[in-house]
């Protein structure tokens, strides 16, 4: 399959820089795979598709601030004295240790031993290296105090895309979904930031049941395809838990017939990522590396909200997978016609098989 197939044009002016104010009045639109029908709503109409009974299916998943500045030390030869050397940008993907993350380094002057001050005592040095972009950095600390450090220096790490003047800690606010609670991620679950408390609450005085799963979201998920096949290339892992109860629940749910819609292409990956040949999901904590592309027959969940996705991405394979390359080509162009908001801060659609 062409890489090709994948691409649009999309207006710059067209990709969201801050979310909907308030969250649940972004666009919504209705893609029912089924019947081809696609309608344009508002998200705080929600609750008027869904019924008691009916399952949203979250990721809590929490970002972090894993964007990191420090300064490059410098060892000088007369008398081994030291002085500050130049800026460095640290990102980190991954713990390994109490001590020890997989980051990026934002320097082509990197070697094992380069030492890293982000404060007078906030310290690290790169011990390791992993592959051409991935080091391995050992922190002067650990554990939660290492995360209490992390989340006064550290940065949001916003896409490329977005060029916000919020403030730091308005920013963790608006990249950060409302239920948000398992640290992990250094990208947020797009699809769940128009969820508010307000219409959450509506949802359960509808009787409308909610489940988590967790799934830290890494950069790769929002890496573009190179390979010209789709076929060849290789998804990054990322960690995934679905605990027994969560899974009992499904299970049961989806032999009682019962409406279960995931909220976010992450929450999909883990579902089927975790679901056997059977559609039986089973309970696991594992890395897991799902690609799911046109021809995937999906296994257990058949209804999506997510946001709209860049081109050549693994996300927006996903979505064609689950409702038709023709139906997502056609949605997108309605999408762009009638000026939706684009990307992580954009608005979203609901694919499913059941709303008429």
């Amino acid at each position: 399959m062409k890489l090709s197939e994948f691409n649009y044009n999309l207006p710059q002016k067209m990709i969201a820089q801050k979310p909907a104010s308030p969250r649940d009045s972004s666009k919504l639109m209705l893609v029912n795979y089924q019947s081809k029908k696609i309608s344009n709503r508002i998200f705080n109409e929600l609750p008027d598709f869904l019924k008691k009974g009916d399952i949203l299916v979250f990721n809590n998943t929490k970002v972090f601030p894993a964007r990191l500045w420090g300064k490059k030390e410098i060892y000088l030869q007369k008398g081994f004295s030291k002085q500050g050397g130049g800026k460095i940008q640290i990102f980190l993907l991954t713990r390994h240790s109490k001590t020890t993350w997989n980051v990026l380094v934002g320097s082509r002057r990197r070697h094992i031993g380069l030492e890293i001050n982000f404060s007078k005592n906030f310290k690290g040095k790169l011990v390791k290296q992993i592959d051409d972009s991935v080091w391995q950095i050992k922190f002067n600390c650990s554990g939660k105090k290492l995360d209490k450090l992390i989340d006064h220096y550290g940065n949001i790490p916003i896409p490329p895309y977005i060029k916000s003047t919020s403030s730091k800690a308005q920013l963790k606010k608006e990249y950060q979904t409302v239920y948000a609670k398992s640290r992990g991620s250094v990208a947020a679950p797009t699809a769940g930031l128009h969820f508010t408390k307000r219409i959450l609450n509506k949802f359960k005085k509808q009787g409308v049941v909610f489940k988590y799963i967790t799934l830290h979201v890494g950069l790769g998920t929002f890496v573009p395809v190179k390979e010209k096949r789709i076929e060849d290339h290789q998804i990054h892992s990322e960690f995934g838990i679905l605990d027994q109860n969560t899974a009992d629940y499904l299970n049961k749910a989806q032999k009682e017939g019962r409406r279960i819609i995931v909220v976010g292409t992450t929450t999909m990956r883990v579902i089927e990522a975790f679901a056997n040949q059977k559609g039986v999901l089973k309970a696991n904590k594992k890395w897991i590396d799902i690609f799911i592309y046109p021809g995937y027959k999906f296994k257990f969940a058949k209804n999506l909200i997510t946001n709209f996705h860049l081109p050549k991405s693994t996300l927006l394979m996903l979505i064609s997978a689950l409702a038709g390359k023709t139906l997502v080509k056609k949605a997108y162009q309605k999408a762009i016609k009638d000026k939706y908001r684009f990307y992580s801060f954009g608005d979203c659609m609901l694919i499913n098989n059941f709303w008429k």
